[in-house]
């Protein structure tokens, strides 16, 4: 069917201008459809990923309760090389090191521990292996490492645990009054309603309270 001329117009207009946009107006949408490809493809990506990191973390999970540290470790491995970006990474490392530590092995406890402390990205991850970690620096009598380990500032959810552990290593070198001071402070920062509120209370009962 002819155009009629209206129509000729309209077509030549258009051709023009396509003639000086058309490759440019390709060019933007190739882009954008790649752009909306590549973010499902990385969404997919990333549930994949996450899909198998739950699997590995479950295997971890039977293994604590199992008591068998082989394969704990094994797991363990595996989500600090493979999914240690994700949240299953720190969250393994925290079993693990909780594993080793009911095995007796403190050595193999402190391993992931710091691995959390060194890679996690959620900072409430690393101030609970900070927290973790004095904890066995305590056990094995490195006090000042442990020390050193519980300067870093703590978030409010743990500036009671932080204060109350430092407390325990200042009671093992000896220094009371220290110790007192920074068992109050755990009192003064922590909930009232925390079940770790009474055992505090206990540690500076027995040092005699509060200093004056």
């Amino acid at each position: 069917m002819a155009y009629d001329l209206e129509e000729q117009e309209q077509l030549a207009s258009f051709k023009a201008f396509w003639n000086q946009y058309g490759n440019f107006l390709l060019t933007v949408v190739t882009v954008v459809l790649l752009a909306i490809a590549g973010w499902r493809g990385w969404g997919w990506y990333q549930a994949r990923e996450a899909a198998a990191a739950a699997v590995v973390y479950e295997e971890l999970q039977v293994a604590v309760q199992s008591k068998d540290l082989a394969k704990v470790k094994a797991a363990a491995g595996t989500l600090f090389e493979q999914y240690g970006r994700s949240p299953y990474g720190p969250m393994g490392a925290l079993v693990a090191a909780k594993a080793y530590f009911e095995g007796g092995d403190l050595k193999a406890a402190r391993a992931p521990l710091q691995w959390v402390i060194d890679n996690a990205k959620d900072d409430e991850f690393k101030h609970l292996a900070r927290v973790r970690l004095a904890g066995i620096l305590l056990d094995q009598e490195a006090f000042d490492e442990g020390l050193k380990l519980l300067s870093a500032e703590p978030s409010a959810r743990f500036a009671a645990a932080y204060a109350d552990r430092r407390g325990d290593l200042l009671v093992a070198q000896g220094k009371a009054d220290e110790a007192r001071a920074a068992y109050q402070q755990a009192l003064d920062k922590s909930d009232a309603k925390s079940p770790m509120r009474r055992i505090t209370q206990v540690k500076l009962d027995a040092l005699g309270g509060a200093t004056k």
